[in-house]
């Protein structure tokens, strides 16, 4: 496969693109993380969300951990072609770290962010 749809892909200075897991049944905005090029190739071929994981500093399989795997369905390229958007079933219904089904859960609130959404699983179930 040519790599010229790579090339498409506005890369940061560092080498990423910001990368939007979306419900591809309800439309939800699940989470963003990043992606380098071989997080995107490889999401593409596995059929699965793949991430660079910044505070790691490897490859992060959505999911390799906690079960939480993001199934691909359809991935787009904004028009500036610096953010990636990821359609996806994530299974088990958690997408966040945290337990709760997104990491979108703070809202601003009385001039704070406020916790809105409720904890699906004890991340200590999902992670030990």
């Amino acid at each position: 496969m040519s790599q010229a749809w790579l090339e498409q892909v506005k890369w940061n200075a560092d080498g990423l693109v910001a990368a939007i897991a979306q419900d591809v049944h309800s439309g939800k905005v699940l989470m963003m993380a990043w992606m380098n090029a071989e997080a995107l190739q490889l999401t593409v071929q596995e059929g699965r969300a793949i991430y660079w994981s910044r505070s790691r500093n490897k490859l992060w399989r959505k999911g390799e951990d906690s079960g939480h795997v993001q199934k691909l369905h359809d991935i787009r390229l904004d028009c500036d072609g610096d953010c990636l958007l990821l359609q996806v079933e994530q299974l088990g219904g958690v997408a966040c770290h945290t337990g709760r089904e997104h990491c979108f859960y703070f809202q601003w609130q009385d001039a704070q962010w406020v916790p809105v959404e409720p904890v699906r699983k004890d991340p200590k179930d999902i992670y030990g």
